[in-house]
């Protein structure tokens, strides 16, 4: 789906909502709330002010990593004969390219699959095909059997034909590099680099092997503590699972690829006792849709459930179990709008996403947050 609108540079947040003024917490950004068609506008806040008694959050307990290294292009595979293009295509380029590693996800296999960014000179990157097969990053942090330089070969692209997302083999351990060297992965719309924490939702926890995701899952960022405690205290229940971000196609809005996921045995059931109990189920985050309706069988019944998931929820495949999300604003071409359109349909989208525009919502990670709830569902301001 492509809408006809653009949305200005000047929409997007450029610092996170605690950094825009004195006395400001993650909580000071917006809320729009969307009931099929009719629209509403809040801070969040009066976010509980919007839920009942019986709901259940479903959370993303994904820690975000410092997934974005500087390394130097340029070298070849023992043994082979590698030609790295020069920009623009082309030629056999003498001595090293600076690049930007994005390390995406961990595979079965011990490989990575990393997106090689160039560096714009202000701090963050620009687009850049990585290959070819064989291709050589030298990276800090090797193991001391080969000096001070980690060595990053890439193998083959992750999709058969595609240029953006390719395998690794790594010859240093990853999360520890990530930990000593990396940095969280920043887009050129926001104003400078941010410590990891500010990457981390309150739902975050640490993963026993290191994993995490290469993207925050943003939606659950403007969560504080105390507003936790307010959900819970009116009866709101939340409800975690994991699932691991890869790299998002900033440029090209590419669908989500197979991703790492966890819904425990406890999370199915408290969506299974909500929904038998007339509770909604409200997924925080387009990553909390994706793991539970990976967990769902056809009759909308979860089951505890994890592994890969290749699943892009559509209008055409619809959801099974989500009633209702709050999630980020999106690009008008993002895939994540046919999720959007499949939990509120695509009149209410496009009503959402224009009334977003008009009254100058903040889009990206650090940005307003939109709540999607069913149209009929009767609203109870003091539950």
């Amino acid at each position: 789906m492509t809408w006809a609108v653009h949305v200005p540079e000047g929409l997007s947040a450029r610092l996170p909502a605690e950094q825009r003024g004195p006395g400001r917490g993650r909580d000071d950004v917006r809320l729009m709330v969307s009931r099929g068609t009719e629209v509403s506008h809040h801070v969040f806040r009066e976010l509980p002010g919007q839920l009942r008694a019986g709901d259940v959050l479903v959370v993303n307990t994904s820690a975000t990593l410092a997934a974005a290294v500087t390394g130097r292009l340029g070298g070849e595979e023992e043994g082979a004969r590698v030609a790295i293009p020069c920009k623009g295509g082309g030629g056999r380029r003498a001595g090293w390219e600076p690049v930007v590693v994005h390390f995406s996800t961990r595979g079965d296999d011990g490989r990575w699959a990393v997106e090689l960014r160039e560096p714009d000179g202000r701090g963050s990157t620009g687009p850049r095909p990585g290959g070819p097969v064989g291709a050589v990053v030298r990276l800090p942090g090797g193991p001391p059997s080969r000096g001070v330089e980690a060595r990053l070969v890439l193998t083959e692209p992750l999709v058969p034909g595609a240029s953006r997302l390719w395998w690794a083999r790594v010859d240093t351990p990853v999360p520890a590099l990530l930990a000593r060297y990396g940095r969280p992965i920043r887009y050129g719309y926001t104003e400078r680099d941010q410590p990891l924490s500010a990457y981390q939702t309150v739902f975050a926890l640490p993963s026993p092997d290191g994993a995490g995701s290469a993207e925050m899952p943003s939606a659950g960022r403007p969560f504080t503590a105390a507003l936790v405690a307010e959900l819970v205290s009116r009866g709101v229940q939340f409800a975690p699972l994991t699932l691991h971000t890869g790299v998002a196609s900033a440029e090209v809005h590419e669908p989500p690829y197979p991703e790492r996921f966890e819904v425990p045995a406890t999370t199915a059931w408290l969506v299974n006792a909500a929904k038998a109990g007339g509770g909604r189920v409200v997924a925080v985050g387009t990553t909390a849709v994706r793991a539970l309706e990976s967990a769902a069988d056809e009759a909308g019944r979860v089951r505890a459930a994890s592994g890969w998931t290749d699943l892009v929820v559509t209008p055409g495949r619809g959801v099974r179990v989500v009633d209702g999300l709050l999630t980020g604003l999106h690009e008008p071409e993002s895939s994540h709008l046919l999720m959007l359109e499949a939990v509120a349909g695509r009149r209410a989208v496009h009503r959402a996403c224009t009334e977003a525009l008009r009254e100058r919502y903040l889009w990206h990670e650090f940005g307003d947050v939109h709540l999607v709830l069913p149209e009929k569902a009767p609203h109870c301001a003091h539950c």
